[in-house]
C-alpha cells in the first residue's frame, strides 16, 4: 500500500512513520505538513491510504477531505489527540481513527483492516459540506479566497487558477470537478467554471461563438455543448 501521512507535528509524524516503516508492504510516498500540501500529494501520487491529522492551523483535515476530488479519494485513516473528534471521523467516513500517540497494537488492527478491504472508495466523500473558501498556496503563506469573490476558475496546463473580482489569479491545489461540485460555479467551457453572480451579460456572436462576459468585463468562453444546461441553470430557457 502507498501511503500519504499528513500531518502539522513533526514529532506525529515521525512517530507514525516509523511504525509504518516496519511493515514490508506499506511505502511511505509522501509526508506533508499541512492540508495544501497534503491535497497536492494525493491529487499526484494517488495514494492508497492517508493518515490524517483532524487538527491543522487554516485548513482542517475534515475541510480538506471536502477539498478532494473524489475520484482521486484514499482510504483515510484519521489522527486525533481527541478521542471526542471519533464521531466526527466516522460521520466524514473514515476508514478508521487512531488516537495520538499511536498503539501500536491498535495500528495493527487498522492495517489488517486495510490489508482486507482492497482498493480505494472513490464517492465516500461526495456528501461533504460545500466550500465556502478556497485555499490557494503562495510563497510562505496560504490564501484563503472566500468562495463568493472569486470570478471565475480555469485550468491551464500549469494548473488550477482562480481570478479574483478584484482582478488577480491565483493557483489553487483543488480541481475544476472539485470547484464545480463543492461550489456554485457552472461550467461553461471545458477549461473554465464561471461564479453566476458575476455574470453580467450572455454574447452570442455572428459566426455562432457565445461568451459570458462578467461583471469586470472579462471574456469566458462557452462551449456549445454546454450552453443549453448553462441557460437551464441560469433560468434563461
Amino acid at each position: 500500500m502507498n501511503v500519504v501521512i499528513v500531518d502539522d507535528e513533526p514529532l506525529a509524524r515521525d512517530e507514525i512513520a516509523r511504525l509504518l516503516e516496519q511493515e514490508a508492504d506499506i511505502r511511505i510516498v509522501e509526508q506533508c505538513s499541512n492540508a495544501i500540501e497534503g491535497i497536492s500529494a494525493i491529487n499526484r501520487l494517488h495514494p492508497d491510504v492517508v493518515f490524517l491529522d483532524i487538527q491543522m492551523p487554516m485548513v482542517s483535515g475534515l475541510e480538506m477531505l471536502s477539498m478532494l476530488d473524489p475520484e482521486r479519494m484514499p482510504r483515510v485513516v484519521f489522527l486525533t489527540a481527541y478521542n471526542e473528534y471519533a464521531l466526527q471521523a466516522f460521520d466524514s467516513d473514515a476508514f478508521d481513527y487512531l488516537l495520538k500517540p499511536v498503539d501500536p497494537v491498535r495500528l495493527d488492527v487498522t492495517l489488517k483492516r486495510l490489508r482486507r478491504d482492497g482498493g480505494p472508495k472513490p464517492d465516500l466523500f461526495n456528501a461533504a459540506a460545500p466550500l465556502r473558501q478556497i485555499p490557494c498556496p503562495g510563497h510562505h503563506r496560504v490564501l484563503l479566497i472566500k468562495v463568493d469573490e472569486i470570478e471565475f476558475a480555469t485550468s491551464k496546463t500549469s494548473g488550477v487558477y482562480v481570478t479574483t473580482m478584484q482582478g488577480p489569479e491565483y493557483f489553487t491545489e483543488l480541481t475544476l470537478r472539485t470547484l464545480e461540485e463543492k461550489t456554485p460555479f457552472l461550467r461553461c467551457h471545458r477549461q473554465y467554471l464561471v461564479n453566476p453572480d458575476h455574470i453580467r451579460e450572455i454574447c452570442f456572436q455572428e459566426a455562432g461563438s457565445v461568451e459570458i462576459v462578467t461583471r469586470r468585463g472579462q471574456r469566458l468562453p462557452v462551449s456549445r455543448r454546454l450552453l443549453g444546461e448553462l441557460k437551464e441553470k441560469l433560468g434563461l430557457c
